[in-house]
């Protein structure tokens, strides 16, 4: 099996259930609260970790409670502990998550250490990357740092795999690095400019990528399943059917079980199928990482 490197933030989620989201300057009663591990970066490390990869989580946190928290939680992941970094006098990155009665949530972040990761950071962790065969990335870290960390793996010819989220505009030259992208139907109309409402407008917005620059693309479309594009081929996978509790951490665990499909060999679409069906028990559970599946559970 290939090395896999994830790059990321790593966030404590504070959830509250409610039946609705609230309206700007509305209060909503809610039900119940949970304290939960999170950050786009550590779910999908965890997410490739309880998929059997051989993966490292390269990480800033902060020296508070959450920080320490965290690094007892990573160790029992069996992440090594010595590419979690910890930034001295910052507070660790923390998630506040409205989760409604349909499974949708809304979430605010406030970074803290994970604004502090840096390129000498990555200088740090320079070997692992050029040994490994994937570089998984998010943008919940400093964009100069993702740029840098995959120009590092573009050069050792590590195949670097971007899910841009949060959403956000990415540089040409970014993307014409990356071996994969993985949108969700937002990021896509954000980075493409285009809308998506059925497969057509789909396979459009995916072939603008690989138009940029990106080698494949896989567009994920919720309930509708996701959209392989690559070598001119455009495949949709079939999403699961399942009752959704909380959609919270569903892209994630699906890049990271993705990332662990493709390090076993598989084909980009047969890794999406298997992809799909992590996240969808995900989505039937509270939580980030709580939710996230072991191996055991696709078989």
């Amino acid at each position: 099996m290939a090395k896999i490197v994830v790059i990321g933030s790593t966030n404590t989620d504070l959830v509250i259930k409610t039946e609705r989201i609230p309206e700007p300057g509305e209060t909503v009663i809610g039900g119940s609260f949970m304290m939960t591990a999170g950050g786009k970066g550590a779910n999908q490390a965890v997410a490739a970790a309880r998929m059997d990869g051989d993966v490292i989580f390269v990480t800033k946190v902060g020296d508070d409670m959450f920080g320490e928290v965290s690094q007892r939680h990573f160790a029992d992941e069996n992440l090594p502990a010595e590419y979690i970094f910890t930034e001295h006098g910052s507070p660790s990155g923390v998630a506040l998550i409205t989760v409604d009665a349909k499974g949708e949530n809304c979430i605010v972040v406030a970074p803290g250490a994970n604004d502090q990761l840096s390129r000498s950071d990555i200088d740090a962790v320079r070997s692992q990357i050029e040994a490994a065969e994937f570089l998984l990335l998010q943008l919940e870290i400093p964009m100069e740092v993702v740029e840098y960390a995959a120009d590092v793996a573009h050069r050792a010819g590590t195949k670097v795999i971007l899910n841009p989220a949060p959403a956000a505009t990415l540089s040409r030259e970014l993307i014409s690095k990356l071996y994969l992208i993985t949108p969700n139907r937002t990021e896509c109309q954000l980075l493409t400019g285009r809308a998506i409402n059925d497969e057509k407008s789909a396979e459009a917005a995916a072939a603008a990528l690989l138009a940029v620059g990106a080698q494949n693309a896989i567009v994920t479309l919720g309930s509708r399943g996701a959209l392989v594009a690559s070598e001119g081929r455009y495949t949709l996978v079939a999403a699961q059917h399942v009752v959704a509790v909380d959609t919270t951490a569903a892209g994630d665990v699906f890049n990271g079980a993705l990332c662990v499909a493709l390090s076993e060999g598989r084909s980009l679409v047969e890794a999406a199928t298997f992809a799909t069906k992590a996240s969808a028990i995900s989505v039937t559970r509270m939580g980030a990482q709580s939710s996230i599946p072991y191996r055991i559970e696709i078989k």
